[in-house]
């Protein structure tokens, strides 16, 4: 007897837990967002982070970073469910990357790759919900292409012949 009521309890306790704050982390299905790189083609050897917050300009990491799939699947990534961290409405968005061990790093790295989509306003799963919901798809999703981040040396020129420019006009 004790046994049985001891697995009831874990029961109850385990399905309170389920899809409480969470996400389905991928872009394959329902919204078949197609990610590219720079050049256009389908996004293969590159990375993708969930970034989530209770506020649009809250967004932080949460779960680890995904790996883009390769051949046939290229532009596509299969995270799976992350937990958010939070329940209730909240705000997603997905930041990709290529050339860098994080979005951080590429975004200063010459040469590096780096993109993100829209922000998408979603609410999580949510066991409070009756019948129980089920982990929140990425609806809304676009979408987006990555840009190569330009080298230093490059902005600096363009800067330059800014000011030139201007220093031209005044004359």
């Amino acid at each position: 007897m004790k046994k049985l009521v001891a697995l009831l309890a874990c029961t109850v306790i385990a399905t309170s837990a389920f899809a409480q704050g969470t996400i389905n982390f991928t872009n394959m299905k329902p919204t078949k967002q197609i990610i590219s790189d720079a050049a256009g083609a389908k996004l293969e050897g590159a990375w993708a982070q969930l970034y989530a917050g209770t506020s649009a300009d809250s967004l932080s990491a949460v779960g680890a970073p995904v790996a883009f799939y390769e051949g046939t699947k290229a532009g596509y990534f299969k995270g799976g469910v992350v937990d958010v961290g939070f329940n209730g409405a909240g705000f997603f968005q997905v930041k990709a990357w290529k050339g860098a061990d994080s979005f951080d790093a590429a975004s200063g790295t010459n040469g590096a790759e780096t993109g993100m989509s829209n922000v998408v306003g979603l609410t999580p799963g949510n066991s409070q919900a009756s019948p129980p919901g089920l982990p929140a798809d990425l609806a809304g999703l676009e979408s987006f292409s990555l840009t190569v981040v330009p080298e230093p040396g490059t902005i600096a020129l363009a800067v330059l012949g800014l000011a030139a420019f201007f220093v031209r006009r005044r004359k």
